[in-house]
């Protein structure tokens, strides 16, 4: 089979480099940091018979992340036919003997019953949770071979634990590396860590378009900037949505009035004596992912089938309702309503709050005044030590949790996915 591989040239070092325990890769969207540490891992298990342990936060999106990436490099170098990937359980096997099995890092104790890993891969280690990361330190111990860990992950706020633990601690008054350090070295070697800092540009087959995306950003949404175009780590501003909009009514309607069907969607968050039932109607252009908002609904204290009564409006509509309210959507279903539950799953909050992140414009309409109450100024929740929780908010936001279950079925283009056939790699 033919090798097609071809890898970017700041990564020739790293992909060789098996001197230090830790490697941390931090980098922009489409800087191909985990694509070349998909192609270092096949390559040491090719040479050495090992196993090796592949890890992120939930389970779930191991497979259509790391699972497909590393079939992506099997297959670019020339090497498919001689391997087995097998989805259950998902594993990888070499014809030497090597092997690479995949885990979810949402349980620790699911990390006891590792024997034999010798090098572990952490696929966005800012998404998982520091007890995690040291409970795989302290098992890493194969008796023959180096131990590895290698760390991936797009710059977050200065509060992640990564930042924490690879470069400063303001806390505990403790600096390892200025982040400053690394940006401009580009790689650094130090206390048996190996540093690595990436960009788009890093990768040569990227092309320009997808690079004016990103520079794009600046302008609706600069924490976003920062860690996707400089892929650096900083302080968080508050706001959740910065990029949101309220708009006259008539503007909003008049994009609305010409969208496709299939382009509006609706949601329904339950509510009942302290909480608010919030229905919400939005928008979607697909081009230029730009979000409106343009109906709400919004009441207290009220039983189901009064709300009923007053939501005549929406009786047309395909309502996808929060899936913990069974009972509530087969009553609207009954009545003759047309509801659907979301998917919820482990991390869905922050997944859901991402997306909608995501949308370069959240245009809001003047009339809709709970959502615009909201969302215009939301902000995230803090702890003890003034650092952002990712999916907790200031207020219980149901109009945001609304808009969630509205975009169940439909994924904001996330920068950090491109076919990497078409671009060449």
């Amino acid at each position: 089979m033919e090798s097609n591989f071809v890898a970017n040239d700041h990564f020739y070092d790293f992909i060789f480099d098996w001197d230090y325990k830790f490697y941390f890769l931090v980098g922009g969207y489409g800087s191909s940091k985990s694509y070349h540490v998909a192609s270092k891992l096949i390559l040491k298990l090719l040479e050495e018979k090992r196993i090796a342990l592949v890890v992120r936060e939930v389970y779930d999106t191991i497979r259509d992340s790391c699972f497909s990436l590393l079939e992506e490099v099997a297959i670019a170098l020339g090497i498919r036919d001689r391997m087995k990937f097998k989805t259950s359980p998902m594993q990888i096997l070499f014809p030497n003997g090597s092997k690479i099995i995949f885990k979810g890092l949402d349980s620790p104790k699911k990390l006891k019953s590792i024997n034999g890993v010798s090098i572990v891969w952490i696929e966005e280690c800012s998404e998982c949770k520091y007890e995690a990361y040291k409970e795989l330190i302290g098992r890493l111990r194969h008796m023959k071979r180096t131990n590895h860990i290698l760390c991936s992950t797009n710059p977050v706020s200065e509060a992640n634990w990564t930042y924490k633990h690879f470069f400063k601690d303001d806390e505990n008054k403790k600096i390892i590396l200025d982040d400053i350090t690394l940006y401009e070295n580009r790689i650094v070697k130090l206390n048996n860590t190996y540093y690595h800092h990436s960009v788009c540009d890093d990768n040569h087959f990227l092309p320009k378009s997808y690079i004016d995306e990103l520079e794009a950003m600046k302008e609706y949404d600069i924490d976003l900037y920062r860690v996707a175009r400089k892929g650096r780590f900083g302080v968080n501003g508050t706001k959740v949505l910065p990029q949101f909009k309220e708009m006259p009514h008539d503007f909003v309607m008049n994009f609305v009035n010409k969208s496709p069907m299939r382009w509006l969607k609706t949601g329904m968050d339950f509510g009942f004596i302290t909480s608010y039932n919030a229905i919400i109607r939005v928008a979607i252009d697909n081009e230029k992912k730009d979000l409106y908002i343009y109906d709400v609904y919004y009441s207290k204290g009220l039983t189901d089938n009064l709300i009923a009564d007053e939501i005549t409006r929406f009786k047309e509509d395909l309502i996808t309702a929060d899936c913990a309210e069974q009972k509530a959507i087969e009553y609207y279903n009954q009545v003759g309503y047309r509801m659907t539950p979301c998917k919820k799953f482990k991390g869905s909050r922050l997944a859901n709050t991402k997306k909608i992140k995501r949308f370069k414009n959240i245009y809001c309409s003047d009339r809709c005044k709970p959502a615009v109450q909201e969302l215009k100024n939301l902000t995230y929740k803090v702890n003890k030590r003034g650092e952002i929780i990712e999916d907790e908010f200031n207020i219980d936001p149901h109009t945001f949790s609304a808009i969630w279950y509205a975009l169940d079925d439909y994924n904001v283009t996330d920068l950090k996915v491109f076919d990497r056939n078409e671009y060449g790699i």
